[in-house]
């Protein structure tokens, strides 16, 4: 009799699930669980990718529109400073643009126009420490430079900044200039502005506007490769 049950229970279900039918199926069903569980995390994972580098390309096509715009904006700036007119200036039209070699007697002090000596004063973000001929500065106005002059009356501070601004200006140059009427004074062709402090506001928009302004003969025409007194 017990050799019958121990026959029993080895044909029974426990036997049956340790078959090795039936030890394959497990395998098989655990082998494909596993995979569904990975197809699903690889889902997940591409889901996510796209999701950053939909976000990262809205980021980049938005700051590139941000770019665009900003560079826009700036450039509307400075065609509107351009543009603006600036208080305090005084204009002449229709100055003469004869190449002289003798000394030049101007209306104005500083000149601003008028016949000038064939050769220009180098112009490029040039300080000079003494007095340069009228008739070469003339020139370098011509070519579209703006040319700041000071005198005695002029603060040390004033000069500095003036000094350090010039530097770093191109089309643009300055000297000292005792026979004016004001401590400070910008010029270029056909225009002048006269202002007592070198922090007044209007300095800038001066060499602004005028810096290879619209009032220019010559734009475009070197500032360097003349002469430097």
């Amino acid at each position: 009799m017990a050799s019958s049950k121990a026959k029993a229970n080895n044909g029974g279900p426990k036997g049956r699930n340790n078959s090795p039918k039936a030890r394959e199926a497990a395998r098989r069903a655990r082998v494909e669980e596993i995979r569904k569980a990975e197809q699903a995390r690889e889902r997940r994972t591409r889901v996510l990718m796209i999701g950053v580098t939909t976000a990262i390309l809205a980021g980049l096509v938005g700051g590139g529109w941000y770019l665009i715009d900003s560079a826009q904006d700036k450039e509307a700036a400075e065609a509107a400073a351009k543009a603006a007119p600036v208080d305090g200036v005084k204009s002449w039209s229709k100055l003469t643009q004869n190449h002289v070699t003798e000394p030049v007697e101007y209306k104005m002090s500083p000149p601003v126009g008028g016949d000038h000596n064939q050769v220009w004063v180098n112009c490029d973000k040039q300080v000079y420490t003494k007095a340069v001929p009228n008739e070469n500065a003339v020139h370098a106005l011509e070519h579209g430079a703006v040319w700041i002059t000071y005198n005695d009356k002029a603060a040390e501070a004033d000069v500095k900044s003036l000094t350090g601004l010039v530097k770093k200006t191109t089309y643009s140059f300055m000297s000292p200039y005792e026979d004016q009427s004001s401590p400070i004074v910008l010029s270029a062709w056909e225009h002048q502005l006269k202002v007592d402090k070198a922090s007044d506001p209007r300095v800038r928009k001066f060499l602004n506007k005028y810096i290879q302004g619209e009032q220019t003969p010559e734009p475009g025409a070197a500032c360097s490769g003349g002469m430097t007194p």
